[in-house]
């Protein structure tokens, strides 16, 4: 066996690799039961679970610093995020699936966490919380950043816990530093759809006063920026988002400090949309001159409030103003009628 990676070897050879045989309806009810927790693990892991079995080592968290390649924000891990994980890890004694570490000859520690950051972290709060004698288990791989970016992703992918935002700020910054700046190219190396790949790396254009909205990246959804970004380039709705966003914000805030049950995701996505939605009937007419000629145009909506657009034209003020007399003397009888 040469001294190639297996697990390189294993990322490459993907793109070859025989689309699987669909299971019949008999075989696929059989193995719906069979399916866990960890079974879902390690199809995530893809080619790195189906080579052979790779020797492991022991080593404490201390020793690894954190490859900034993967998509999971380490600080936003805490005890409250990860307590399953840790009860597992701590009846199991250590954890079950190995993480992947590279050496760092010329690193400030021995090793770089490529894959396995929730197990870090976890074992990581048990050694300092009275069980230092926890190991994290890992396989030492010799990956490029390209590779190791592609295994990350691979076990990161079925993650429910990690956010659309997250994944966006990742791919984001991978398809500049990996693929050249191409979409395409970075999607079909990961053997994910172009849209969908571009639908996480719009998210990332969503401005903080919007995500401060939502009282957690997780609720940040990518079909949620599909709608928000065309009314974000709007000045006007832009205004009205931001307003808007800044009472859902204040109101998450004061709930947080309460103990109380945040605005969930979808909420918060509707109240952003009503605000920049004009309800009820908006009737418009076109401004003419004596000729008939347009000249511009006048929209009511349903607050009344009338708003005028004038297209450019060689009409001298005077004229335009004469124009614009009859639409205001119909506004200020229909509201003298109104009283």
């Amino acid at each position: 066996m040469s001294r190639r990676s297996l697990i390189s070897e294993a990322l490459a050879a993907v793109a070859n690799e025989p689309a699987p045989i669909a299971p019949t309806e008999a075989e696929a009810t059989a193995t719906a039961g069979r399916v866990n927790f960890t079974n879902k693990r390690l199809e995530a892991f893809g080619e790195a679970a189906r080579i052979v079995k790779r020797p492991t080592i022991r080593l404490k968290p201390a020793e690894c610093s954190i490859w900034p390649g993967n998509a999971r924000d380490y600080t936003l891990l805490d005890e409250h995020r990860l307590r399953s994980l840790i009860d597992s890890v701590l009846a199991e004694g250590g954890n079950r699936i190995p993480a992947v570490v590279r050496r760092t000859p010329n690193g400030p520690l021995p090793y770089e966490l490529v894959t396995g950051t929730r197990r870090h972290w976890a074992i990581s709060w048990l050694n300092s919380n009275h069980y230092p004698d926890i190991d994290l288990i890992a396989i030492i791989e010799d990956l490029d950043d390209e590779a190791a970016f592609r295994l990350a992703d691979i076990e990161n992918r079925e993650r429910e816990d990690i956010s659309d935002l997250e994944r966006g700020v990742n791919y984001k910054a991978a398809v500049d530093r990996f693929y050249g700046g191409v979409q395409l190219r970075m999607a079909e190396r990961l053997k994910i759809s172009k849209s969908q790949l571009s639908r996480y790396i719009a998210l990332t254009e969503i401005p903080p006063f919007l995500v401060s909205a939502f009282h957690s990246p997780m609720d940040l959804q990518a079909k949620y920026g599909e709608r928000l970004l065309p009314l974000l380039r709007d000045p006007a709705s832009r205004t009205k988002l931001e307003a808007a966003a800044d009472q859902i914000a204040s109101e998450q805030s004061f709930r947080r400090s309460g103990d109380e049950q945040p605005i969930a995701g979808a909420e918060v996505m509707g109240r952003l949309l009503k605000a920049v939605t004009v309800k009820g009937r908006v009737q418009k007419a076109a401004i003419a001159v004596g000729d008939g000629k347009a000249i511009g145009e006048v929209v009511k909506d349903q607050q009344k409030i009338l708003m005028l657009s004038l297209t450019p034209s060689d009409l001298s003020t005077d004229a335009i103003l004469e124009a614009l007399r009859p639409v205001i003397d119909a506004a200020r009888i229909r509201s003298a009628r109104r009283r």
